[in-house]
């Protein structure tokens, strides 16, 4: 058999391992909880019934460093933290929580809350949605001539659920929110009739939660000669850092692999788009084993992140997390911009310093880990990069592009914005240089 489950190192044999969740349900049942007081419970608690709170065994045991606790990165990237809500949203599901509110009346307050947090940022629901025919495939999103993303149905929850994620609409249980499909055939005949597609990005959510069977009926058909023109499936997973075993003990992760192998055998460039955001996640012989795994199947893996604030707003996190990347086998691929959605007020940052971490973590490496491009900023226009900050002419501005776009003509053009030192996401931008609008805008 190809894929063995054989350790990288030999001495440390890695043990099946039964995956187990918590929820905002049953999170008390956590002991290394009882660390923190009884008001930090409570707080995890209320801000658990706004933003979608999940996470696993492997995740509890082996990531966070409980001994930091509060102040632990891992900690912070999936338990819920007060500041993620403004104070009044935190103190009206807290006053309800107190007086023992019926879960209807804290359901009704939370959604409320949600809907003023953007769900869907960028045209997600409006401007990207396909269609065949007259109908619409409500489970994808066509922003870019060569890409079309894809959100399977059973792909859309997550090992474990990260407290910045700008899909956390997908999440909370509310189905006029989610975006999602089951329908392979109409996923298929988008595909077939818009040859310039030339990538499909699976995404959720997390793929790596479906069973392989599952997720074969979706791409296998991929390799048949009317989709020659479909060169890049692309997946989007945090499954190598939050679970790992599903690449190594899976009781079908033998049977990922070998779909992995088969796809790129067919002629398809199979890439593996990993989110890692903090160095601790790439610690372990079981990921570094999981990673062996999946490159001996042909594919590759890209590592994307954005920068966040308690997280990894150092350039030194950036720097190390993109050395040991490379020295495993995987491309640096993103550094994005915290998202305008969701709990974005706990995690964003000024773009200036965004930029300057970037420089900062780009200037301490080789070029091998140089290829992660940012910081970007995923906007309404496509992705934008702050290639720095400048003066032209007496007038300072920040210097950007759009590396992809709705309109392909727009790439690689470079654009000027006024200099805002508060300024955290795109729309806060203006145009420098006297002119009224940014050229795309006309």
């Amino acid at each position: 058999m190809r894929f063995q489950n054989k350790a990288s190192d030999s001495s440390v044999p890695i043990a099946r391992l039964a995956i187990r969740f918590y929820t905002q349900h049953d999170f008390e049942e956590i002991r290394q909880l009882r660390l923190l007081s009884e008001e930090q419970r409570f707080a995890i608690r209320v801000v658990a019934q706004v933003l979608p709170f999940r996470v696993n065994q492997y995740v509890v045991d082996h990531l966070v460093a409980w001994d930091d606790v509060p102040d632990d990165p891992m900690f912070r990237l999936v338990f819920p933290q007060p500041e993620m809500l403004a104070p009044d949203q935190f103190s009206k599901i807290a006053d309800l929580l107190r007086s023992n509110a019926d879960k209807a009346t804290v359901q009704r307050a939370a959604q409320e809350i949600q809907c003023v947090l953007n769900p869907h940022p960028a045209g997600q629901t409006t401007v990207n949605v396909p269609r065949v025919g007259n109908e619409y495939l409500s489970g994808a999103q066509h922003k870019y001539r060569e890409t079309l993303l894809f959100f399977p149905s059973q792909g859309q929850t997550c090992h474990s659920y990260c407290t910045f994620c700008f899909r956390w609409a997908q999440f909370v249980g509310n189905k006029e929110l989610l975006i999602s499909t089951r329908e392979t055939a109409t996923l298929h005949e988008y595909l077939w009739s818009h040859p310039e597609i030339t990538d499909l990005l699976v995404t959720g959510g997390d793929p790596m939660v479906m069973k392989t069977s599952r997720l074969e009926e979706y791409l296998r058909p991929l390799t048949s000669p009317e989709f020659e023109h479909l060169r890049t499936i692309r997946i989007g997973t945090k499954s190598l850092s939050f679970w790992p075993y599903r690449f190594v003990t899976d009781t079908d992760a033998d049977a990922m692999l070998r779909l992995f192998s088969d796809l790129t055998r067919a002629g398809k460039h199979v890439a593996v788009m990993a989110h890692i955001e903090h160095g601790r996640e790439l610690e372990g012989h079981v990921v570094r084993e999981a990673v062996r795994r999946i490159l001996d199947t042909g594919a590759v893996i890209r590592t994307q992140a954005p920068v966040l604030r308690h997280i990894n707003d150092d350039a030194d996190i950036w720097a190390s997390m993109w050395r040991v990347q490379v020295n495993m086998g995987m491309v640096p691929y993103y550094m994005f911009v915290e998202r305008d959605t969701g709990a974005r007020r706990y995690f964003e940052l000024p773009l200036e310093s965004a930029w300057k971490i970037y420089r900062g973590a780009t200037e301490q490496v080789s070029g091998l880990a140089r290829t992660a491009r940012g910081p970007v900023m995923s906007a309404g226009p496509g992705k934008v990069e702050i290639q720095g900050v400048t003066e032209i002419a007496g007038e300072k501005a920040f210097v950007l592009r759009l590396v992809q776009a709705r309109n392909p003509d727009w790439v690689q053009r470079p654009f000027f914005a006024k200099y805002d030192p508060e300024a955290t996401w795109f729309d806060q931008l203006r145009p420098a240089l006297g002119e009224e609008n940014f050229f795309f805008e006309d």
